[in-house]
């Protein structure tokens, strides 16, 4: 039915029914449908459900889970595990507030994974079949494929449509190294299915969703070593930034190995043995669960895109700037379209394929250059637009203001002071350019830059914001008025004193 194989527990029995209920039976479909949406993610959804909110006939075709990634195998579920990861390493800290008994927190992992599972099954039914079939859609649960640029079939349906949007998400790229698949390994499509702790868990890869679940699984008590062929962790974020994460890894007990690959894995009983290579030199390693984790790549295969004319490759479903296929009546949205891979951004080309499938002479363009991102580890690491490293590289005149979070009282009263807010701005302007965010809570203060370089707000603006005290958001006023006191020049401070002289 799916590619998301879920486990035994009456939560996960739960989910399925919400999001591909049994016996369901799909409708008949109609004459002609103003837009066919095929794949129910988050791009899907968003699509569907807005597109029938205008009124328009919309048919909904999903093949596994409704609610793609982000509820059932992404954001939802590895989220509530990091929260309980969170929870037992506050816990062992509580010595450092003065609490009693703050080292020895054990840790239930099989409450932690049903925890996970009941949560995520409470969320399903807003993504559920039902829910959108009340919402007008019609929801059809089966393959789709392009037969032609105007018809789409799903078993024995023929849905025609004036236009289409393809929503198929992506799904973890899993290199061909010799006896990985032989051994078994895990992926971020089949560790939530996991009832046990591993005792010791190899992670290949060192972006975001691999250091994510290595700092987890390393706060449950697993012994954890991550790898990558990279020179350092996070290599797409911020140097100093990914520095500062990869420090903190190390010290939950996460062996981070860079410039390292697999080479192999054999079986050694009911363990792995993967050997290591780096240097020029191999080593052998024994682990009790290999998780996979170097990447996605897009949903594009069994789709009849050929038969549709819509040109695709490794890199997914090509589109222009309208999110509009080489087939003029077929849009692409989400992961399968997208090199920004994130749940948020799938909403925002939704949206944007809303209007430009229902409304094209009204067509509006995808700017998704300013989509920030936050990678969930434990000092969270958020970004958006240009980067303090691409800053010094650029040759622009650009300037960076930072301010530390030991600078901040909140951090300071919370004992969180590691990190610091980094704002790019243009040098003679004030116009904010980018932003890199580390620290607790980076995630939420990211936004109030995504918001000011939206409404082209530039930095010296968010002096003028009164902020509550104490909160971490003070970290942005703070860079406000560095930015502001830099403005002052020699000829300005001389005509200041000046006209205090003269102030009676």
């Amino acid at each position: 039915m799916s590619r998301f194989e879920l486990t035994a527990s009456p939560h996960d029995r739960a989910l399925v029914e919400l999001v591909h209920p049994h016996g369901w039976k799909n409708p008949e479909p109609r004459r002609r449908y103003h837009l066919v949406v095929v794949g129910a993610g988050t791009a899907g959804l968003v699509t569907a459900a807005g597109a029938a909110g205008l009124g328009a006939r919309v048919a909904l075709v999903e093949r596994g889970l409704m609610g793609g990634d982000c509820l059932n195998v992404g954001c939802v579920p590895s989220k509530a595990l990091l929260a309980s990861a969170h929870a037992a390493a506050e816990a062992r800290r509580g010595s450092e507030r003065g609490l009693l008994g703050g080292h020895a927190t054990a840790v239930d992992f099989a409450a932690v994974m049903e925890r996970m599972r009941r949560i995520r099954a409470s969320l399903a039914p807003h993504d559920s079949a039902e829910r959108f079939r009340a919402l007008g859609v019609d929801v059809f649960l089966g393959a789709a494929r392009f037969r032609s640029p105007r018809e789409i079939a799903v078993g024995d349906a023929v849905l025609r449509f004036a236009r289409a949007v393809v929503a198929t998400g992506a799904r973890p790229f899993v290199p061909e190294i010799p006896g990985l698949a032989e051994a078994g390994f895990l992926t971020n499509e089949t560790v939530f299915n996991l009832e046990r702790l591993p005792a010791r868990l190899l992670v290949v890869g060192a972006g975001p969703i691999g250091c994510e679940l290595a700092q987890a699984f390393a706060r449950f008590g697993s012994r954890v070593t991550m790898i990558d062929i990279a020179s350092r962790a996070l290599p797409r974020e911020d140097a100093d930034a990914a520095a500062t994460v990869a420090a903190a890894l190390a010290r939950d007990g996460v062996e981070l190995r860079l410039a390292t690959g697999l080479a192999r894995v054999g079986r050694a009983g009911a363990a792995r043995r993967a050997t290591l290579a780096a240097g020029g030199g191999e080593e052998t390693l024994e682990v009790d669960e290999i998780l996979v984790a170097i990447g996605r790549r897009p949903n594009v295969d069994g789709l009849g895109l050929d038969a549709a004319g819509v040109r695709h490759g490794q890199q997914g479903v090509e589109v222009d700037a309208y999110l509009r296929t080489s087939n003029p009546r077929v849009l692409a949205a989400g992961d399968v379209a997208s090199p920004w891979q994130f749940t948020h951004a799938a909403d925002a080309a939704a949206r944007v394929a809303i209007q430009n499938a229902l409304f094209p002479r009204f067509k509006k363009r995808a700017r998704l250059d300013g989509v920030p991102r936050v990678t969930y580890t434990d000092p969270e690491l958020a970004q958006v637009g240009v980067s303090p490293e691409e800053a010094a590289a650029s040759g622009r005149r650009l300037a960076v203001v930072e301010i530390p979070f030991a600078e901040v009282d909140r951090a300071r009263l919370e004992g969180e002071t590691e990190g610091s807010v980094r704002i790019v701005v243009e040098a003679k302007t004030g116009a904010i350019r980018g932003a890199t965010i580390v620290g607790h809570g980076a995630g939420e203060l990211v936004s109030e830059v995504s918001v000011a370089m939206a409404g082209r707000l530039p930095l010296g603006a968010l002096a003028n914001v009164i902020h509550p005290y104490p909160t971490r958001a003070e970290a942005l006023r703070q860079a406000a008025d560095q930015w502001n006191r830099r403005r002052l020049t020699p000829a300005t401070r001389r005509w200041l004193a000046r006209y205090l002289r003269l102030l009676r």
